[in-house]
Parts: C-alpha cells; sequence; structure tokens
C-alpha cells in the first residue's frame, strides 16, 4: 500500500512515535511505502507532502512535536477544500490516509470519509477529551509536566506562605488539572465541567490556614469559569481574548489563573502568584507510556489500513486496541467523571 500520514491541530509528545510506528511497522511488516504531508490538513490540501522511510524517521522516538509539522487548517474552512484532499490523494497514489489528531482533526477526517477518502484515525491530544478511547497519547507526559510544576511551586509557596495558583491547559475538560492536582496535593483543582464559586474557594483557604496549613496550590484549568453572578462577569471582563478564533472557532484563551490569584489576595489577604504554564505541556520528550501507547496506536492503524477498515479510529479499552467509528469518536467531548471530582478528590486535596 501507499500510505499518506499527516498530524493535525496541537503539537503533543508521542507524535513522531506515532509517525515512525506507521511508517517503519508498514515498511517491514507490509512492505508499504509512505508519504507525509507537511503541517496537518494544509499539506494535504496544498499536495505538500515528502517521502517518508525507515531510515528518515530513525531515531525520533524519543522526540517531542512532530517532524512532519501541524496546523489547525480546516479543509471545510478552506476553498473547495475537500475536493483539494481527495484531488492529492489521486495525485500521490494513495491507497490509504492515516490522520493523527485529536476531535477537529478526526471531525476533518470523519466527514471526509464519507466523501469517499480511506483514511483511519489516530487519537492524540493532551487534553484527553477525544471519546471512544481510554486514554489518548500526550495526555500521561502532560500530566507529569504539570505535576512537576506543582511540585516545584508547593516549595515557593511554603517557604514564603504564598497561595499559587498554577493554570493548566484544558480549554472545555480538566482531565489534566484534575489528575496533576491530586498528583501534586493541591489544596484546590478547578476544572471547566464545575463552575467554582471564588467566595467558597476562599472560605476553604482561610480554614487551611487557620488550621496551620499557612500555604496553598490552586489548579486552574485554562477554560473553568465561575459560577453564574459577578464574579462570572469580572470573569469574562479579565480573561477576554483581542484575537480572533481558528478554523474550527476556537477562541484563544487567557488570564484566568491570574484573575483566581487577584482575587485570592484581594478577599483573604494572602500573598498570591500565579503561574501560566501554557505550550510547556505540549513540549519535550514523551513519557514511555506515551511512546508505547502511540506505537501501539500506529500498529493498530496500520491493521486496520490493510483490513480495509477504513472510516475508524483506533483505541484503547480494557489494555486492548480496538477501533470506533470516527463519527463516534468526535464530537461529543469525554469530561471529568464528576465521581472522580466530587467524591474522590476533595478527600486528597491538600
Amino acid at each position: 500500500m501507499r500510505i499518506g500520514v499527516l498530524t493535525g491541530g496541537g503539537d503533543c509528545p508521542g507524535l513522531n512515535a506515532a509517525i515512525r510506528a506507521v511508517v517503519v511497522g508498514g515498511s517491514v511488516g507490509f512492505g508499504d511505502r509512505s508519504v507525509g504531508f507537511l503541517d496537518g490538513w494544509r499539506g494535504a490540501i496544498e499536495n505538500d507532502a515528502v517521502e517518508l522511510d525507515v531510515e528518515r524517521c530513525r531515531g525520533i522516538l524519543t522526540h517531542g512535536g512532530t517532524i512532519l509539522g501541524s496546523s489547525r487548517t480546516n479543509p471545510f474552512a478552506t476553498e473547495d477544500g475537500p475536493g483539494r484532499v481527495l484531488a492529492t490523494a489521486s495525485a500521490q497514489g494513495l491507497d490509504a490516509l492515516v490522520a493523527i489528531g485529536g476531535d477537529d482533526t478526526l471531525g476533518a477526517a470523519g466527514r471526509l470519509f464519507e466523501l469517499g477518502l480511506p483514511v483511519v484515525g489516530l487519537p492524540k491530544t493532551i487534553d484527553n477529551d477525544l471519546s471512544g478511547t481510554e486514554v489518548t497519547f500526550g495526555f500521561d507526559t502532560a500530566v507529569q509536566i504539570a505535576t512537576d510544576a506543582i511540585d516545584r511551586l508547593q516549595t515557593t509557596a511554603e517557604s514564603h506562605h504564598r497561595v499559587m495558583v498554577c493554570e493548566v491547559m484544558g480549554r472545555h475538560v480538566g482531565h489534566i488539572a484534575l489528575h496533576a492536582g491530586l498528583a501534586g496535593g493541591a489544596a484546590e483543582i478547578l476544572i471547566p465541567e464545575v463552575p467554582f464559586s471564588l467566595e467558597a474557594v476562599c472560605d476553604r483557604l482561610v480554614a487551611r490556614h487557620n488550621g496551620g496549613r499557612f500555604f496553598s496550590t490552586v489548579v486552574v484549568a485554562e477554560g473553568a469559569v465561575p459560577a453564574p453572578g459577578e464574579d462570572a462577569e469580572r470573569a469574562r471582563e479579565a480573561t477576554a481574548s483581542p484575537s480572533g478564533a481558528d478554523q474550527f472557532g476556537h477562541a484563544r484563551l487567557r488570564g484566568v489563573g491570574e484573575f483566581v490569584a487577584t482575587e485570592i489576595e484581594r478577599r483573604t489577604g494572602y500573598e498570591s502568584r500565579a503561574t501560566v504554564l501554557g505550550h510547556i505541556q505540549r513540549g519535550g520528550t514523551p513519557t514511555a507510556f506515551d511512546r508505547v501507547l502511540a506505537t501501539r496506536y500506529g500498529a493498530g492503524a496500520l491493521e486496520a489500513l490493510h483490513e480495509g477498515a477504513f472510516g475508524t479510529m483506533v483505541a484503547l479499552r480494557s489494555g486492548e486496541i480496538v477501533r470506533v467509528p470516527l463519527s463516534e469518536a468526535t464530537g461529543v467531548s469525554k469530561t471529568v467523571d464528576p465521581r472522580l471530582y466530587r467524591d474522590v478528590a476533595p478527600l486528597y486535596l491538600g
């Protein structure tokens, strides 16, 4: 087979491991030839591609980012984008395409499959918000990076008797915030799924300090918002972004960590500081777990291609690599388990 490969959306650790798995596994195991499209769907639209072989993929397993580049280009928001993707597939003599990405990239892949593109999806996103799979590669690395940061913030918070607010990624879901907050022993964890009360947060921090714990760490996902009321309106004003949305309609988020830190200091009198991890969570070397998971997904995608199981996404369920229809894997975000957030987390907050 001649296989096309692309990586779309935000970069994350493990992408190169997935590319390597498809290219090397296909070449050695099936005699496949591979071509990589540069910068996600942009490369597929513009037929901007490079040949991929075993030698090109040697040594990339441990590298973060993606050797193919990425973008948030949406073929369905580009003039004749779908038609140009199909024309590129024909010009390249592709038998199939492997699309590696999150909800937006795979959502586009599913729509292109309905138009006749033979495609299989690989789930990646640090947010871990893709339905149909228990975990996406990139998430474990992001949680570890965030946990390391929280550990470091704890020591300076304790030294200066401060409240340290750590803002992590998570536009619509709080998986990173919850897992890293639990692992780092945070005093408070604020996530998009559950609007928070600043008054209640501050009351708990005061009770904690009055009990002899003279420092606190608060972890907040970038998409967390206060409950309806005056705080919500002030938060919107403080975090409004002047920049526009991308082709998938996502506006840039900013400032909730700073807003929370400012409000905590104003209401409690405790010196408070905010740290925004931002793209640090996306970069660097993937963890062993993410390297192995990405490799397993790549191997699973090859099996799906050679069995003609197009229009599917490989997924992890109960430790096994399975396939789910792309239509079921995208469109609805996998949110935080409310039992973990409401029943378990409060027992172990620092």
